[in-house]
């Protein structure tokens, strides 16, 4: 197993918050290609869960019209037993020998009729409710051609953005991830959660104007000496962000 060499040196403060800056500034520039492509990927993303959500909405409709058919079926049978025990009934009156019998039979009759014309109102009801629910299924689906196009659309401009930016994204990504050995551990990690927190994704700024490139709060005399002695790892007490000087930024205050 390799062991590391004794005469490596570590990597000093003034060498860390250069090559930090140095990842700043590739890191931003891949945050600009990002913006060229703007809210597209989130529009993107937004129509295709909807359109997912109308598929799914559409299956639903169809389930509730394949359960109203079975319905229409229980219901149509029950019509028919109604209809088979009321000739029945009929003919049984054709024989009744009191009084009592034919009372009994015709209210049979009567009960059997009106269950007809409750399913004969069940049939009616789920007939308007199947006819309701394809007529919803025919307007989604029309919602769902428009946003099929749309989505068409956005993805065809997306990706022709995408083809422009892709290669110099990716050598940009290749530079950053070969400046991360060069940045030790504890600071990388810091550098990454503050630029994640920052609104404009700097996690490393230098002093412009005796204040912070940053949140522009101004930086007291003694602080602003320290940033330049290159010592120690500093950052501003109001934004956090890290802070370096101009000179060893490579830019004029």
């Amino acid at each position: 197993m390799a062991t590391k060499s004794k005469t490596e040196q570590p990597l000093s403060v003034e060498q860390r918050l250069k090559s930090l800056y140095e990842l700043q500034t590739l890191l931003t520039e891949i945050d600009r290609i990002k913006t060229i492509r703007g809210e597209l990927p989130l529009e993107v993303k937004d129509l295709e869960d909807s359109i997912e959500g109308l598929h799914t909405r559409v299956e639903n409709y169809r389930k509730d019209i394949e359960e109203l058919r079975q319905k229409l079926v229980i219901e149509k049978e029950k019509i028919n037993e109604s209809l088979s025990k009321i000739e029945r009934y009929k003919t049984q009156l054709d024989n009744v020998r009191n009084n009592r019998e034919f009372d009994l039979l015709s209210k049979e009759v009567e009960f059997q009729t009106l269950e007809i014309e409750l399913c004969e109102k069940h049939i009616n009801e789920y007939s308007r409710q199947i006819e309701n629910k394809e007529r919803d299924i025919a307007a989604t689906e029309e919602v769902l051609v428009d946003k099929n196009h749309i989505l068409a659309e956005k993805k065809t401009e997306l990706d022709e953005i995408v083809s422009e930016t892709r290669q110099e994204e990716e050598n940009i990504r290749e530079k950053a991830k070969s400046l991360e050995p060069k940045i030790d551990a504890r600071t990388l990690a810091a550098f990454k959660r503050i630029r994640k927190n920052a609104r404009n994704g700097l996690g490393i700024v230098y002093v412009q104007r005796n204040a912070c490139g940053g949140c522009f709060n101004r930086i007291p005399a003694q602080r602003q000496m320290e940033i330049k002695m290159h010592k120690k790892i500093i950052v501003c007490e109001y934004c956090g962000r890290i802070m370096i000087d101009p000179e060893l930024a490579g830019v004029k205050d």
